[in-house]
């Protein structure tokens, strides 16, 4: 080999033992560099778990005796109400159940009920014949699979006709006693509000709330959120002079 070529074998080398170590200590150094972020995510999660917890004490002191404004009797006027509640208030809903249950009593009752007295029963709900097809479905599952009598479960009640997380989460936890955070649209304004979440979808906010509030806090939390949306944190006009949450609200002036 001529000195040209050896000279050329030499310089090659150097370089690729170069950029062998530079490669290496590349790597080196980007096994610290997420430690060191995964500790400052820690210490604002932190952070803001104390935030969360100190909300849930104001709400607490502010709305002692928050329930669901929602009437019932039992976990099925409860579930046919909540369904009749979406894109409805709740003083509407209230003012057509009971005209409801005294007709449908049972969900065995309301499985079998003549879709066009029905609809005319539920129509200033809104959405009325796919509401209509929603409980007819929903307690014909109720009847079918489950003796009659509303299941117990998340698991299972979700699997009914017009049912999600949220429905299930309000009869769980106002007539069952089981905690669950339901997310509806004063919950889900709320906590991004707050900046207890930035999700947009409600299971994913449910799921950031649950890892934030206490779990037996869970239920009365949500009602205490929705009193507050209603009373206080307006979506046009937030009462932010009077908010009670001011201290730990990212946007205290509205």
């Amino acid at each position: 080999m001529g000195r040209t070529a050896k000279s050329t074998a030499k310089t090659t080398a150097k370089k690729s033992t170069s950029s062998s170590k530079k490669a290496a200590s590349s790597r080196s150094q980007k096994t610290v560099v997420p430690k060191a972020a995964k500790q400052q995510r820690d210490t604002g999660t932190g952070e803001l778990k104390k935030r969360a917890q100190r909300i849930v004490k104001v709400l607490a002191k502010e709305y002692p005796d928050s329930k669901c404004a929602l009437d019932y009797r039992n976990a099925y006027e409860l579930l046919m109400a909540t369904i009749l509640s979406a894109q409805c208030t709740d003083v509407r809903v209230n003012m057509v159940t009971p005209v409801l249950f005294e007709k449908y009593p049972t969900p065995g009752d309301l499985a079998d009920a003549e879709m066009g007295e029905l609809e005319s029963i539920i129509k200033s709900t809104g959405f009325f014949r796919q509401k209509a097809k929603s409980l007819v479905a929903c307690c014909q599952d109720i009847v079918e699979r489950f003796g009659g009598e509303l299941p117990k479960t998340m698991d299972e009640l979700s699997t009914l006709a017009g049912v999600g997380r949220k429905t299930a989460n309000v009869i769980l936890g106002n007539v069952f006693g089981v905690p669950g955070i339901v997310v509806d649209t004063h919950v889900k304004r709320l906590s991004n509000r707050l900046g207890l979440t930035q999700q947009s979808d409600p299971n994913k906010i449910e799921k950031d709330l649950m890892e934030m509030i206490p779990e037996k806090e869970w239920t009365l939390f949500s009602l205490r959120l929705i009193d507050h949306g209603r009373k206080v944190c307006d979506a046009r006009k937030p009462q932010c002079i009077e908010c009670a949450l001011r201290k730990d609200c990212p946007f205290p002036e509205g």
